[in-house]
């Protein structure tokens, strides 16, 4: 079984920055997929930032050149720096590994 923990939510003002970090512990051997998710209240989950196996990156259009989806592969953790954040960006975060979901994370941008 696999656990993911999510960290680095918080409230911030509207410009500043949140550094999202999500660790996979358990029985993983190798990962493949790593992704960031973001819902609102009546909204569906919807992605925010992917990273492949092979390293290619791929953002939401309203995220690019805001947001970056890194990983640390010796640690399983993917990461998420959002930068100019807007309050548009306020939302619960939720990362995937491997299909694993996170419990999710609050980020509150205000304005």
């Amino acid at each position: 079984q696999v656990q993911l923990e999510e960290s680095g939510g918080g409230l911030v003002q509207s410009g500043g920055s949140l550094r999202l970090s999500c660790a996979a512990s358990g029985s993983i051997s190798s990962i493949n997929f790593m992704a960031w998710y973001r819902q609102t209240p009546g909204k569906r989950r919807e992605p925010v930032a992917v990273l492949n196996n092979g390293g290619s990156t791929v953002y939401a259009e309203s995220v690019k050149g805001r947001f970056t989806i890194s990983r640390d592969i010796a640690k399983n953790t993917v990461y998420l720096q959002m930068n100019s954040l807007k309050p548009g960006d306020t939302a619960v975060y939720y990362c995937n590994i491997n299909m694993y979901w996170g419990q999710g994370t609050q980020g509150t941008v205000s304005s």
